[in-house]
């Protein structure tokens, strides 16, 4: 739904810039136009937007946020690993480690393919909304399906349509970011998102609490919880097409969608090995994390829920702390890579000290570390990635690049996490946690050579 334009700010051309009937009509000058940007230096994108976003699309893009990871991740930290135990009671950290890695390969393949899918729809709703709208139905159809899986193998299936409706959702959306966030507004809407998503984690950890005893209710409501949110993100939110004509396709273009060159791009390339890295590092925990708490602490699965569920809680108001303040000091002081690098670190840190903890207490005084450092993280890194966009004209193409990132390690993480937790006898928790700390560390120093944003 497009909303009216403010006399005091230009409207969009093509790529998102001004047009120069509206830039003359506002008063500017080709110096102006000539300026430097904030962040970034001359050669790399342009804002996709000049357009100052409201709070209605703040709360629209918040809302849309939380209602799709409370469904998307409410399955990978608390009813997978339930379901699990119902199907292998015996064994259950070998079904989660076999069933998510192919639904993680699922989304490596969806999350670019519709986001270059996207960049060249061309329909009357737009060329955003329609992927929207029909991933998200179809992914609580997944939903449903895993809540009511009688064996492993249909699990797998049913969590692998899951992981490629939703990212044919979640790639549409950040495109949809792009299409819509000026670069002066992506830190304050980058802690936008990166709050919402992890209160969804919270949300849904707390809805696992009072539904573990009725698993499709677990698996479902959430769902239907996200086509209410995704619904509200496509009133508000402007999805209008570009005026460049779309190309033939052709499967060289579709290939194409799979991969940016880094060596052209070296700092989106930086930017993607950061990503992926620190995602593999904490996913390495996040997928076993109730498990932890049953097999390390030794707590009952009923009360490692509970358990599992304070600790984010602990988490999440520490992210909701550092991400609020963060985004807004990163707009004001033009830095972004020193909030990406040492928050990256400083997770790490955080999963050192769950490698040596035994008791509830020493878990609690982690999850603080680690939301804290998240949060400014979370909240930082997506403006850091809009901000070296190697095609201001195909944002969703190479956000889904930036996306195999989320999707690939978390497809390798729990295969890797599962191979160190075996070595010496099982339950290596401190070795799985370590191996996590160290390809966090990684990522951080990946961030340092990033040349064109400071």
């Amino acid at each position: 739904m497009s909303t009216p334009t403010s006399k005091e700010e230009p409207t969009r051309g093509i790529a998102g810039t001004a047009s120069p009937a509206v830039t003359a009509a506002a008063g500017a000058t080709a110096s102006d136009a000539a300026a430097p940007r904030a962040f970034s230096v001359e050669g790399i994108t342009q804002s996709v937007s000049t357009m100052r976003v409201g709070r209605g699309y703040l709360w629209g893009l918040s809302f849309a946020q939380f209602g799709l990871f409370v469904a998307l991740l409410t399955p990978v930290f608390v009813s997978m690993s339930i379901k699990a135990t119902e199907l292998n009671p015996t064994s259950p950290e070998t079904v989660v480690g076999s069933v998510l890695p192919f639904g993680a390969l699922g989304a490596l393949f969806a999350n670019p393919l519709f986001g270059a899918i996207s960049d060249r729809t061309r329909s009357r709703w737009g060329r955003r909304r329609p992927w929207m709208l029909g991933g998200v139905i179809v992914f609580v159809g997944s939903l449903a399906w895993l809540a009511f899986s009688p064996n492993v193998l249909q699990l797998t299936l049913a969590w692998v349509l899951a992981q490629v409706t939703a990212n044919a959702v979640l790639a549409t959306l950040t495109a949809s970011f792009a299409d819509n966030v000026p670069e002066f507004q992506r830190g304050k809407a980058s802690s936008v998102i990166a709050l919402a998503q992890n209160i969804a984690i919270l949300a849904g950890l707390y809805l696992a609490v009072y539904l573990v005893g009725n698993l499709p209710v677990l698996f479902i409501a959430p769902g239907v919880l996200a086509i209410i949110a995704i619904l509200v993100y496509c009133f508000v939110a402007r999805d209008e097409l570009p005026t460049t004509p779309v190309k033939p396709f052709s499967w060289i273009n579709l290939i194409s969608s799979f991969w940016t060159n880094p060596i052209k791009h070296p700092d989106f390339g930086l930017a993607w090995w950061g990503r992926f890295l620190i995602t593999f590092g904490t996913f390495m925990f996040t997928t076993y994390r109730l498990l932890y708490m049953q097999d390390r602490i030794g707590l009952p699965q009923a009360e490692a829920v509970g358990v599992v569920a304070f600790g984010v809680l602990l988490y999440t108001v520490a992210l909701l702390v550092s991400a609020a303040v963060s985004g807004w000091v990163s707009d004001r002081v033009q830095r972004r890579k020193v909030f990406v690098w040492g928050s990256t670190a400083l997770t790490a840190v955080g999963l050192v000290i769950l490698a040596h903890v035994d008791t509830v207490g020493g878990f609690y005084f982690a999850e603080i570390v680690l939301g804290f450092a998240f949060g400014i993280y979370a909240a930082i890194d997506t403006a850091l990635i809009v901000d070296v966009l190697p095609d201001p004209e195909r944002p969703g193409k190479d956000l889904g690049v930036i996306n195999i990132a989320n999707a690939l390690p978390q497809s390798l993480a729990p295969a890797v996490g599962l191979f160190l937790l075996g070595i010496g006898g099982g339950q290596n928790y401190t070795l799985m946690l370590w191996g996590a700390g160290v390809a966090v560390i990684l990522g951080a120093l990946v961030i340092l050579p990033i040349k064109s944003v400071r």
